[in-house]
């Protein structure tokens, strides 16, 4: 396991599942959020987009958390694992406004500086459809995948932590990619 993509719905717990891999593994991790979302939440256009997504992929070694689907076919092509935290709706909606609770006025450790956490309708309502609009495209892409690619679906919190302690223990940093 060397490049892994780790993807999603919001509030499925993505970022903090790649920090615990990375520590567990040594790979650095990257945080597509981060690399998105420019301060005052301001987009980065499609082609700079994709090209940036392009050169992370193009490294030997990382973890990379972030849904994107526009970009999700780059970032499987280079990836040896993919891991979907295929988590019920309500467990997402929750922790996503427990997140929105626990950051509220801040920047989360995953997002750019400048970028508050915010939780609107919006955001819910794609939690919300998420597994009705997003996931079957997903479920499909995924089976489609070649067989060198290993594919992890996780389908609970209790999955999570049981996949990770079957990774190793935990190493002592935490490896950000810059």
């Amino acid at each position: 396991m060397k490049r892994v993509a780790v993807i999603g719905s919001g509030g499925a717990g993505k970022s903090v599942f790649s920090r615990e891999l990375g520590r567990r593994t040594g790979l650095p991790v990257i945080h597509l959020d981060r690399e998105f979302w420019g301060p005052g939440w301001v987009p980065m256009d499609d082609a700079p987009w994709e090209a940036k997504v392009r050169e992370l992929v193009a490294a030997d070694r990382w973890i990379i958390d972030g849904n994107y689907s526009g970009t999700m076919d780059i970032r499987f092509a280079r990836a040896d694992t993919v891991v979907f935290l295929d988590i019920p709706r309500l467990v997402c909606v929750a922790a996503a406004i427990a997140r929105s609770l626990r950051y509220r006025n801040d920047p989360r450790p995953d997002m750019t500086e400048g970028n508050p956490e915010r939780f609107d309708r919006a955001f819910l309502a794609w939690i919300w459809s998420y597994p009705r609009t997003r996931r079957p495209k997903i479920l499909r892409t995924l089976e489609a995948l070649p067989p060198a690619v290993q594919v992890v679906r996780l389908t609970s919190r209790r999955a999570m932590r049981e996949w990770l302690a079957a990774v190793g223990p935990a190493r002592s940093a935490v490896p950000e990619a810059a």
